[in-house]
């Protein structure tokens, strides 16, 4: 009886700290869309003002994050 009484706490406990980092993983994932999507704003802007190069470069950081 005591061990499934530790089982059943240990389950409890650990799955309570799992969905807690749920927000914090959607904290994390709302920062980068906010990175990348910056970066791709001024890449855009790099791209309408002709310059190309920057343009790639900005896009290049933007598609980084995702490998990351």
């Amino acid at each position: 009886m005591k061990k499934i009484l530790i089982i059943i706490l240990l389950i409890t406990f650990s799955s309570s700290v799992y969905a807690s980092s749920c927000m914090i993983m959607a904290k994390a994932i709302d920062d980068k869309i906010e990175e990348v999507q910056k970066l791709r704003d001024e890449a855009m802007k790099a791209h309408e003002l002709g310059d190309h190069q920057k343009s790639d470069e900005l896009f290049a950081k933007a598609m980084a994050i995702f490998k990351n």
